[in-house]
């Protein structure tokens, strides 16, 4: 089915509403039924309603690059090594789903009963899914621009405190591993070398599923923060 006729199937139930949500979220749609799709969970499926899958694939790339292009602005003289943990700690779905509470997209999105029933509008995932997907719509609705302006609007106070929260470097790798279903990253004394009074530690940083990173400093402690922040740093990647 052309978006025309679901916008015309859809239009008079979901206009107000929907338009209340595009004024929270900052932007007109010149084609609601990008919208419409966008706020589509598949649990709602059929062969003539699209739900918001294919949305959050492009979504959480537009939101990577724009995510991207803000921290190296706001901080010019950042290694990637710090930044990394920076685009991890805005990008990731925990974020995603606190900015659709902050506009309520929850309200508004379309479920199958079963969802509905066992509380999918307050579901972490669900909701960072559904904005990533609403991202989207705005990239194709309007262009990079107005996706940048929209997620300007809702992410920079978050970009501003960044620094502080993500400075942690176990702490933000942590947080990445325990949200999708992850133990506790280990961190393994690999070598010490060096005299006693200046000895030289190397750590790897491992995460349940196999991914490894190793590091040296002068202390345990940092040699364990460089290795995390350089595992966060691979995985930001893949």
């Amino acid at each position: 089915m052309a978006r025309g006729s679901l916008l015309r199937e859809d239009h008079l139930k979901l206009s107000a509403e929907l338009s209340d949500f595009a004024d929270r979220l900052g932007h007109s749609f010149a084609d609601p039924a990008l919208l419409i799709e966008a706020v589509t969970h598949p649990s709602l499926t059929s062969p003539t309603r699209p739900d918001n899958q294919r949305l959050e694939f492009l979504g959480d790339r537009v939101l990577g690059l724009v995510i991207s292009e803000a921290l190296l602005a706001a901080d010019a003289q950042a290694a990637e090594g710090m930044l990394a943990p920076r685009f991890n700690a805005l990008v990731r779905k925990e974020t995603c789903a606190a900015v659709a509470q902050d506009i309520e997209l929850g309200e508004v999105l379309k479920l199958g009963r079963s969802e509905m029933l066992s509380g999918g509008r307050r579901k972490q995932a669900l909701l960072g899914d559904a904005m990533e997907a609403v991202i989207a719509a705005v990239y194709l609705d309007a262009g990079l621009g107005a996706a940048r302006a929209v997620i300007l609007r809702h992410w920079q106070g978050r970009i501003d405190t960044v620094r502080a929260d993500a400075r942690d470097a176990k702490t933000a790798l942590q947080e990445w591993a325990q949200a999708r279903g992850q133990g506790t990253p280990d961190y393994v004394l690999i070598a010490r070398d060096g005299p006693d009074h200046a000895p030289t530690f190397t750590i790897e940083a491992r995460l349940a599923d196999g991914p490894a990173e190793q590091a040296k400093a002068t202390s345990k402690r940092q040699a364990e923060q460089k290795a995390a922040a350089a595992l966060l740093a691979r995985i930001g990647t893949e």
